[in-house]
């Protein structure tokens, strides 16, 4: 067993979680501290301007910007920074270090599209592993994406070593800045895709439209009501007919939802179409299992928000119920994952495979620097 430390930091951009884990990458043993390190504002900023300049690039096959940007290269050495900062934080001794890094682009293959795949996370590892004296396994999605897989979503085979003793089949759905859902079947079977929007849009209107930078609690959009004319617009996305594998970038629906006339909504109403909208991904994304789950494990920051939860129980037949009644931590589960995966990859185990990112085949992946070397 290796005593491994996770680090997500999700589309989200709202910080850095970490999580200790004593794994094989197969068997999960000990679960130990996890916390989460918000980003501060000015960071946080400073990381959705450059998605925003990323995303205007007019390369097709590549980000368009240099690594020598001053604004890149200060975002990746100030997360960095605060992701050395979480490993510290963790306090209890490891010998790995599972590091995502922050997603700025991600463009895999995708039908009738003439671009090159793409994904890239940034972040220094070696700095992590000098700064913390520990062996980092980073850049996870590359490998796959090089196949001809999707890039995500990573965490489908952590999602099955933690339902393990679980009825089956089972639905992990994680709401972080896009939706992912893992769709685990009785005899181990995995089928998972991004199912679209979740927190990023909503988190963007929010700061928008009230200057919060997230609707606590689902307050604000209680407050509204849907928009039946933006929801029929939005519906017809294909992405929600495209049969998976299949993954998205954060801001792949931003035009979509400005076509819509979103912005034409008060800021509840906005908000309340916004979770419906979510609501409707999800239970579009439930026609592709091959059999009906048991009921929905909903982990990441929207299963905090009460306005979420009512929609996904209103637009799902199954019982739609948080991660932690299976006694997981839902604000830890993906750390964890990238403390599992970094097992994974030192042992040289596969990461991804046909049924979650459209891999060829099983495929190992991810780079180890540092002492285990």
């Amino acid at each position: 067993m290796l005593r491994c430390i996770g680090l997500m930091s999700g589309t989200s951009l709202d910080g850095v979680d970490a999580a200790w884990v004593e794994t094989d990458g197969e068997v999960i043993g000990r679960t130990g501290p996890a916390i989460t390190l918000p980003y501060d504002p000015a960071l946080r900023r400073d990381l959705r301007r450059l998605l925003d300049v990323v995303a205007q690039a007019p390369s097709p096959g590549g980000p368009g910007i240099g690594p020598d940007d001053p604004l890149l290269a200060d975002c990746i050495a100030r997360l960095t920074a605060r992701h050395i900062e979480a490993v510290r934080s963790v306090g209890w001794p490891a010998e790995l270090i599972g590091f995502h890094g922050q997603t700025i682009l991600h463009r895999p293959r995708r039908p009738g599209s003439n671009h090159a795949p793409f994904t890239w996370q940034v972040g220094d590892a070696a700095a992590l592993a000098r700064e913390t004296g520990l062996s980092v396994a980073y850049d996870f999605r590359s490998a796959d994406v090089a196949a001809g897989g999707q890039g995500a979503p990573l965490v489908p085979v952590v999602h099955s070593a933690f339902a393990a003793g679980l009825p089956k089949p089972l639905a992990v759905l994680n709401l972080g800045g896009v939706g992912n859902v893992t769709w685990i079947g009785p005899d181990g079977e995995l089928v998972a895709f991004d199912t679209g929007p979740a927190n990023g849009p909503l988190d963007d209107w929010a700061r928008r439209t009230t200057g919060q930078p997230f609707d606590r609690d689902g307050k604000l959009a209680a407050a509204g009501r849907p928009d039946g004319g933006v929801l029929a617009q939005l519906i017809t996305h294909p992405y929600l007919a495209a049969e998976p594998p299949k993954s998205l970038d954060r801001l792949d629906f931003s035009q979509a939802l400005e076509r819509a006339g979103l912005a034409e909504l008060s800021a509840a109403d906005g908000a309340a179409t916004l979770v419906a909208f979510l609501a409707v991904c999800v239970a579009a994304a439930s026609r592709h299992f091959p059999a009906p789950p048991r009921q929905w494990l909903v982990a990441g920051g929207g299963r905090r928000n009460p306005a979420i939860m009512r929609a996904l129980a209103s637009a799902l037949t199954e019982p739609v119920r948080p991660v932690e009644v299976a006694g997981w931590n839902g604000d830890a589960l993906e750390a964890q994952a990238f403390a599992v995966l970094a097992a994974r990859v030192w042992r040289g185990l596969p990461i991804t495979f046909p049924g979650t990112t459209g891999a060829p085949r099983p495929l190992t992946g991810g780079r180890i620097m540092g002492p285990l070397l």
